[in-house]
């Protein structure tokens, strides 16, 4: 079953970009380091061959898992995204109804997630409990210690 992925300009060229440099660079130095390790004789009893197999194998691993989300990625176009709801690429404002304290996050994939930029994924616990909300409304949020009650004051497109 493919998972469809909504991503930005900017966030799918940057995915992009980590593909093709575990196809080109990554990739080359795994075989060579291969190459090296059977050079260096009796391959039943090399750790070191062994141990270069095994990286080349989570490498293609790796490179297959990021073909696939390539593949089905989707560029958002933000111009017709609808501004009464919070939605992926979505920038919101809200209040923390137990504290008061107010806070701004940006609904991204979830590849794209950096809590420190405040750009937090549609997956987690808190995107999940704001999408389709609207502002004035709370959304109550189950984390695991306990249910967040956030108001959203403002939902605008960055």
């Amino acid at each position: 079953m493919t998972k469809v992925s909504y991503y930005t300009p900017e966030g799918l060229k940057k995915l992009k970009e980590e593909l093709d440099h575990l196809r080109d660079v990554e990739r080359p130095k795994a075989s060579q380091a291969i190459a090296d390790a059977r050079d260096k004789g009796d391959l039943s009893e090399n750790a070191e061959y062994d141990a270069a197999k095994e990286a080349q194998g989570l490498l293609e691993m790796k490179i297959a898992k990021l073909e696939e989300t390539v593949a089905n990625a989707r560029i958002i176009d933000e111009s017709q995204l609808d501004t009464s709801k919070v939605l992926v690429l979505s920038t919101v404002k809200l209040k923390n109804r137990a504290n008061g304290m107010q806070m701004k996050y940006t609904l991204v994939a979830e590849s794209e997630a950096d809590l420190k930029s405040g750009k937090i994924s549609v997956t987690s616990p808190i995107g999940k409990g704001l999408l389709g909300k609207s502002v004035g409304e709370v959304a109550e949020i189950q984390v695991p210690n306990g249910t967040l009650k956030f108001e959203i004051l403002e939902i605008s497109r960055d």
